[in-house]
């Protein structure tokens, strides 16, 4: 069975909703079919395994849903594995799509997913994960400190190249193009390709240590996007960044069916579906979909995001993201980001358990230290150094300057 978590209001009956969303979604037809019979129907049939009551909402969440009181409960609902398979597109058509347009609903939203052992293997997965991720970058026992240069602002390839490898002369281990980057006239990829991959190579010739830059490859058409691909794998990177929503479950599953490259998603559009908390769905669910596919590394916000999310929400997704599915290989490395600095590394460690897994993503907070580039990253290690030792940021910075400058600059909480 393949069991989804709704989160039902309604000014009606949780009870008639939550059975009409179990026959709607699997069985249920306006008038009876030729050859229906009950024992065909209880074969293929969702059926409701249990509800729980939530207390009333004061509004609906769909503001032309009229009078209340508006009543809140999770339901599951169990839908038989024969009746979808291992399809995701199915998955996404039957257990999740169809439920918003079922009349009587002033809110719904998909809070979990549970699937059965069928799904193991059944899909890709990620390549590389994180171990993968780390020995790639050849980090261990901290976190991959990465940053972002926005050429995305209009900068050039040779401009972006300059400012790469000052970056990567002060250390950093992770570089990413901006989402909002792919093959603009000012900066196609194939020029950004030629002016970055070289200062890479060289350090690595250089020092033995390979920073990982991932590159905007996405694009509409399939076709094109591994052409991108190609360019990035023949001229020696290890990465992409790939706009999930923007390419669908169609283009990642041909992507990574050829992949040589860490593919590291970029969740924009996500927000539609859940920002409304009675709407929608949970990350917990969504994030499932793009493991299965083979998403390597996921961004996920960070704590005191620039953005909407609460802390408690990326605590969820980095726990989400870290939750095997049905192995720990099938886990994607959690990157925080989103008007970081280091500041925000004492809490992040704290509340994701402790732990150094993750790629901890530094714009502003990088690039933006009145220092310069070097001194923006160093600030960075040490703040996470300060952090796993358990010594309070402010004391560490006695003796480390880097880290003080950043507190100066950033502690008012804007590094975006």
């Amino acid at each position: 069975m393949i069991t989804l978590t709704y989160r039902i209001e309604t000014s009606g009956s949780i009870e008639a909703l939550a059975a009409k969303i179990a026959s709607d979604q699997s069985t249920g037809t306006f008038v009876a079919l030729p050859g229906e019979t009950e024992e065909l129907k209880a074969r293929v049939a969702a059926r409701v395994l249990a509800i729980r009551q939530l207390p009333d909402a004061a509004l609906p969440s769909m503001p032309e849903a009229g009078s209340g009181p508006f009543k809140r409960a999770d339901v599951d609902i169990a839908f038989p594995f024969d009746a979808i398979g291992t399809d995701l597109a199915a998955l996404m058509t039957i257990a999740i799509g169809g439920t918003y347009s079922i009349r009587g609903l002033t809110g719904i939203r998909i809070i979990d997913m549970k699937l059965p052992e069928e799904f193991r293997g059944a899909h890709p997965g990620p390549q590389f994960s994180v171990a993968g991720s780390r020995r790639l970058t050849g980090v261990e026992g901290r976190p991959i400190i990465g940053t972002i240069v926005k050429p995305a602002l209009g900068l050039r390839p040779h401009e972006t190249a300059a400012i790469v490898g000052e970056l990567i002369e002060a250390g950093v281990d992770f570089i990413k193009d901006d989402e909002k980057l792919m093959s603009p006239a000012y900066s196609p990829l194939s020029e950004r390709v030629k002016a970055i991959m070289p200062l890479i190579l060289d350090h690595e010739q250089k020092t033995g240590k390979k920073v990982m830059y991932a590159f905007g490859i996405s694009h509409a058409d399939p076709d094109q996007m591994m052409r991108n691909h190609d360019l990035v794998v023949e001229a020696g990177g290890n990465c992409a960044v790939i706009n999930i929503n923007s390419i669908g479950f169609g283009g990642m599953t041909y992507l990574r069916k050829r992949s040589g490259l860490v593919l590291h998603a970029h969740r924009n559009g996500w927000d539609i579906l859940t920002r409304h908390p009675g709407l929608g769905m949970d990350f917990k669910v969504w994030q499932q979909f793009w493991r299965l596919l083979g998403v390597d590394q996921f961004q996920i916000n960070g704590i005191a995001s620039k953005y909407w999310e609460p802390d408690d929400s990326f605590i969820r997704s980095f726990e989400a993201v870290t939750t095997p599915l049905f192995s720990p290989d099938d886990c994607a490395l959690p990157v925080a980001g989103s008007g970081q600095w280091g500041g925000q590394a004492p809490e992040t460690y704290q509340r994701t358990g402790r732990t150094v897994d993750l790629l901890y993503l530094c714009g502003g907070g990088i690039v933006s230290h009145p220092d310069g580039l070097g001194a923006g990253v160093r600030a960075v290690q040490q703040a996470w150094q300060a952090a796993v030792d358990g010594i309070p940021l402010e004391d560490f910075a006695k003796s480390h300057v880097e880290l003080a400058r950043s507190i100066e600059k950033f502690g008012d909480g804007k590094a975006a």
